[in-house]
Order: structure tokens, then sequence, then C-alpha cells
């Protein structure tokens, strides 16, 4: 396993930071309490149909013999919920391959988790969108990584991926699923935001998530040609705050941790301006200020940046558990570990949990506490999962 030594710096926290530790986890480096997991992503399976240029995963073109089998996936769920009762995420490679889906998910409702299923709805039909919804998710990502075909279907490698994404995301609202896009930002597609946006509205989402492109996996390949500069990152984040209390559909910002300073700072401005409308956490739109009737947290809420081994985890088709779905370094398999174990004992996680280990600029940042930088990105440059952010244009000079 990948080991980083601690880091001995102080803890510099945002200009906000009692608003926003309220929301952070309680969780002390040191003890044996782990802070609550909030989001688990489940890649069921790395078999797909699309051959997408930025994957994380290498795509298979059918199910491997090492995927976790229907009852070690069972078990798995109630390892899980002896931990804590997350919004549980399905995703893949493309989930809707595996033949035992929807009961998966009906497993995981009857758990308890908030059951939502990440696709890249090509194979939606009108029969498959019923069985969503009668499964019981509570809310079904399909990826669209442009607003129109040329774009999406160059990056998804298969023609007609758009069409068919579309038309899965019509069926879906017309069972009345509630859809939310994800859309990996890069070069190819950045000048085409605006018009993902009305995409989005106009389809009837209930929420529009960027994925700020990670080198990982088959995004490797494409990073050198693909990645944005820190000032275009800058750039697309301010837009992105700025749309976000102008429209009623959840707004967010996925892998780009440092929006939380951008946010901090325009926030800061506005006020000294005598705006007091946006608070610091969370954000708002009408979706984000609705409360949830289950009466649990919100499917998009957002408390802080970067939330890899401290809210969030993600569980590979075979039972290696990660961080997130773009840190590469392995806590442990749930095959081999109670999965409560894991996520309270794992090196890894201790480490992602210490405030002190952030090396860089990261480490002496006065934002640290509401951004912590992204640490997938910091490990594709460096190697070392916790050195400084290096998409990230600030520097916090004077704040050591």
């Amino acid at each position: 396993m990948h080991t980083v030594p601690t880091h001995p710096l102080s803890f510099h926290h945002g200009p906000n930071h009692q608003e926003t530790s309220q929301a952070a986890s309680a969780y002390v480096p040191g003890t044996a309490v782990a802070p609550p997991l909030r989001l688990m992503f489940w890649e069921t399976t790395k078999a797909c149909n699309l051959r997408c240029q930025h994957c994380r995963a290498i795509p298979e073109e059918a199910i491997g013999p090492n995927v976790l089998t229907t009852a070690e996936s069972f078990r798995l769920m109630d390892q899980i919920a002896e931990v804590t009762k997350p919004v549980l995420i399905l995703s893949g490679g493309e989930p809707l391959y595996r033949p035992d889906i929807f009961e998966l998910g009906a497993y995981g409702v009857s758990k308890g988790f908030r059951m939502a299923l990440a696709t890249n709805g090509t194979l939606i039909d009108a029969d498959v969108a019923r069985r969503i919804v009668d499964t019981g998710f509570s809310r079904v990502a399909i990826s669209l990584d442009g607003a129109v075909a040329p774009t999406h279907d160059r990056f998804r490698g298969i023609p007609g991926a758009h069409a068919a994404a579309l038309n899965g995301i019509r069926l879906l609202r017309d069972a009345g699923m509630s859809v939310q896009i994800n859309s990996t930002v890069a070069k190819h597609n950045v000048t085409e935001l605006p018009a993902m946006l009305d995409l989005a509205l106009s389809l009837g989402a209930d929420a529009l998530h960027l994925f700020m492109l990670v080198p990982v996996g088959c995004g490797v390949e494409i990073a050198e040609r693909e990645m944005l500069p820190t000032e275009e990152y800058e750039r697309v984040l301010n837009w992105f705050y700025d749309k976000s209390k102008d429209v009623a559909i959840d707004l967010k910002a996925t892998c780009a941790p440092h929006y939380f300073r951008i946010r901090a700072q325009r926030i800061v401005e506005e006020r000294a301006q005598g705006d007091r409308s946006t608070p610091f956490i969370a954000h708002g739109t009408a979706l984000k200020a609705a409360p949830d009737p289950a009466g649990g947290r919100p499917l998009s809420t957002m408390t802080r940046g970067c939330l890899a081994g401290s809210a969030v985890c993600f569980v590979s088709h075979t039972g290696d558990v990660y961080p997130c779905g773009y840190l590469p370094v392995s806590a442990g398999n749930v095959r081999q570990q109670a999965f409560g174990d894991i996520w309270r004992d794992a090196e890894v996680f201790r480490t992602l949990r210490n405030p002190e280990a952030y090396d860089g600029k990261c480490g002496v940042c006065r934002y640290q506490g509401i951004c912590s930088g992204c640490r997938a990105r910091a490990f594709a440059e460096t190697g070392n999962y916790m050195s400084e952010e290096p998409y990230c244009s600030y520097e916090p000079e004077g704040e050591c």
C-alpha cells in the first residue's frame, strides 16, 4: 500500500470555518471512531457497451468471473448497513449489464439505503425505466459529455450514444424518476457548458453535476490534450457559481474541491458589498432548499471539497475499497475484511482524515478546511495523494 508520512503543519481554516465545521464530520484522528459515510459508489461491473475516452476503468465487453456475486453483494450491503446508511450509488461500467441489478437495488432499499443508479442511459427503454422506478431507486444519474451529439459520441466512442442517452432521460422522467446529468468537463466540451445547462433544464433534470477530468484509467491517455489549464478551471467554476444562484436545479461541481474556495471568496466579496443572500453551506437553489420527503440528507448536499475517505468511498467490482473511484490506493477488500473494519481502520483512510498530513500549499492554505484539494489529481501528478492540488491557481502566500 502507498503510504504518506504525516506533515507537521498547522491546520488553517477558511474565512467561514465555523459554519463549515458544523457540516463536517466529527472524526478525530487517532481515535477508533470513523466519520459518517455519506456517499458510497459501487462499481457493480466493469462491463460496458461504450468505449469512453476518459473512463477511470478499462471497460470489458462482458461481466468478468471475479465480480462480486449476488450473495457477496448482499453481504456487502449488510456490512455497510452495520456502519451507516449512506446514499448508495450502483455504477459501472454499465450497471444495467448485471442481470441482478434490480435485485441489488431492491435489497439496498430494504436495508434502508437511498439507492441511486449511475448509467450511460443507452440501455433504458420504457420497460427498464419502469423497473427502475418500481425497484425503489431514488435517482438515476446519466452521463452526457456534450450538448450536441457529435461531441458526446466522439468522447463516448459509439455513434448514437447521445440520442440514446437523451431517450433514456425522457423515458425516466415520463416514469416519474428523478434524473441527474453528469458531465465530465475538459477541453473538448468546455465551450458547450451553457448549452449543457440549457439542455438539462429542458429535459427536466433535477441536477447537473460537473466532473472535472481526473487523469486516471483511460483518462491518463487523454490528459495532456484534454486537461483544462488552471485559469480555465477558475473561469468555469466562477461561471458555475453564478449559475447556481439563477437556476432551480441542483448544480454541483465534483472533483473540483477548489470550487469551495472560489465560492467562499465570492461570498466574502458579496457580503462586503452588502449582499448576504447566499449562505456559505449549503448554497442555493429551490431544490436544495426543499426538505427531503424521506427525512434524510438531500442527494446532492454539499458540505466541503474533497470527501475521499472521510465521507465518500468506492468499492470495485471485485470488492476492493478505495477512497474514491479516481484514487487507486486500496484500503482493503471486502472478501477478506469486514467493510466496517476497513472504513474505520485502513491506513489510507486515516491519513486522508488527518489535516496535518497535507503537503505543499494545501498544507498551509487557509481554505483547507473547506477544500482539501483533489487527492486523486495530486496522486496522479506526484504519486503522493497528500501533496498539493496541481490544478488550483490559488497561492496561499503568508498563510503559514
